[in-house]
């Protein structure tokens, strides 16, 4: 089977490309073929409509927090109300998160879903930091027109499987919170690179018993860059590969889906704990 991970960004550059990794799944195996970079979403858009079979896991939030969806009345479908997002600006859609949030009390002006309070995830609707929100904005309607299949919000082409992927949690089951990645050039580190070198050593080597199962191979030029990449932007598309790798394997239990999985909000397609 064709697995693609793919790290995300809202508004994505030659400086900021989207990053994806692409490899093959052979029974419990998988192998890194090709690292793949976009500076504009029309090569995300085109890889979407690539035809199948493949399945992808992709690192932004699929959904919204049904409690949100609820309050500001948005239709209550995934469908139906990442059409409405479509159908906005994109200062648009930030004003509308923005209005939501001012008088609101401390604690209540951004929800989280589910299958965020699980893994450890902050909230959709979140512009600043990391703007989880914009991803949301920029990445849902793209997922909605593609017509591929999400599993549990959008039943497309049987052959166009994409999950929601989250690599920090995979990064923290392996290594803890150690900082492995910046953007901002004047705070990278040698100690970062070197993080990013246990990070993959300890993937290959720690994803084969457990909630994985999976021996994961990298060529030596592709280690190279992952490691010398101080963004860390082609290792989340590895670790996003990864779980995406691990749904397809559990794609006779909804890959990998909780029963209690609110349709309505969507989940991230990786397990809560990863044995070593």
């Amino acid at each position: 089977m064709r697995i693609i991970g793919i790290d995300f960004t809202s508004r994505p550059s030659r400086r900021k490309p989207l990053t994806a990794t692409e490899g093959r799944l052979d029974g419990d195996h998988l192998r890194i073929e090709a690292l793949r970079t976009w500076p504009d979403f029309a090569g995300f858009e085109s890889a979407l409509a690539d035809a199948g079979p493949w399945i992808a896991g992709i690192d932004f939030p699929f959904g919204q927090a049904r409690r949100f969806v609820e309050n500001i009345d948005w239709p209550r479908t995934w469908g139906g109300y990442v059409d409405h997002v479509a159908s906005l600006t994109r200062p648009a859609f930030r004003s509308l998160l923005d209005d939501y949030r001012r008088d609101r009390a401390a604690g209540d002006r951004e929800h989280r879903r589910a299958t965020d309070i699980a893994t450890g995830a902050i909230s959709p609707q979140k512009l600043y930091g990391t703007p989880v929100g914009l991803m949301f904005f920029e990445g849902a309607p793209r997922l909605r027109r593609s017509g591929v299949t999400i599993p549990l919000l959008q039943q497309g082409d049987p052959d166009r499987i994409v999950v929601e992927a989250y690599p920090g949690l995979l990064a923290r089951q392996l290594i803890g919170r150690q900082p492995y990645k910046q953007d901002t050039r004047s705070k990278q580190t040698v100690a970062q690179r070197q993080t990013r070198s246990s990070l993959i050593e300890r993937l290959t080597a720690g994803c084969r018993e457990g909630a994985y199962g999976l021996f994961v191979d990298i060529d030596k030029g592709s280690r190279i860059r992952m490691i010398d990449d101080p963004s860390g932007d082609l290792l989340d598309a590895l670790l996003c590969a990864t779980q995406a790798a691990r749904a397809w394997r559990l794609r006779e239990q909804n890959y990998g889906a909780d029963d209690r999985t609110d349709p309505l909000e969507g989940w991230i397609a990786a397990p809560l704990t990863l044995s070593r």
